[in-house]
């Protein structure tokens, strides 16, 4: 059935229906409610930032509620809703972009420096190949405990082993990592009594 934005001015309806005015009004709401978190993810995917997104659905909720009065019937409201929302952000688009001056550099050199992530990588690449070489025991320790964040006894019950052994294992295997990513340049702590 096509849906009526005029809902209490369409007396063939209410009488076909034999619905109240006020309860067709708020079965249209309902049916437009329905829409909003369909409307609010498609808006975030094309906005990529949820304050901008509901920006987006408000703008477009109150255009379709303005207009409501001067329409006609609308075979597929789901449809006009998103087509709606999609026009609004392709206005907002064109006009920032036929808007849009120059920038001083200066304004906007912060943003376009970033720090290298060379380091970063050859890091972790360094640590991958150095689990690699960590026997199984202390590997499996090492990453239930330090990369999945299981506790001592949460890794014993896994690896059907005493807590004793889990703590020894993921000592040994922590130091052997160490050794390994650093090249052994790290100097040893002893031990304070």
């Amino acid at each position: 059935m096509p849906w009526d934005p005029n809902p209490d001015e369409s007396p063939s309806r209410s009488v076909q229906s034999g619905a109240s005015p006020a309860r067709t009004r708020r079965s249209v709401d309902e049916e437009v409610l329905e829409h909003v978190s369909g409307l609010r993810r498609y808006a975030l995917l094309l906005v990529g930032d949820p304050h901008d997104a509901d920006d987006l659905v408000q703008e477009c909720l109150v255009r379709v509620i303005a207009q409501a009065r001067s329409w006609r019937q609308v075979n597929d409201l789901r449809a006009y809703l998103f087509t709606t929302l999609h026009n609004i952000f392709v206005d907002g688009h064109r006009r920032r972009h036929k808007h849009r001056g120059d920038v001083p550099i200066e304004t906007v050199i912060a943003d376009l420096l970033a720090p290298p992530r060379q380091q970063d990588w050859v890091e972790l690449r360094d640590l991958i190949a150095a689990l690699q070489v960590l026997p199984k025991e202390q590997r499996e320790v090492v990453l239930l405990v330090g990369l999945e964040g299981l506790s001592y006894l949460e890794a014993a019950n896994v690896l059907g082993v005493p807590v004793g052994t889990v703590m020894s294992r993921l000592s040994r295997g922590r130091e052997a990592l160490r050794r390994l990513v650093t090249h052994g340049a790290t100097t040893r702590l002893r031990v304070v009594k």
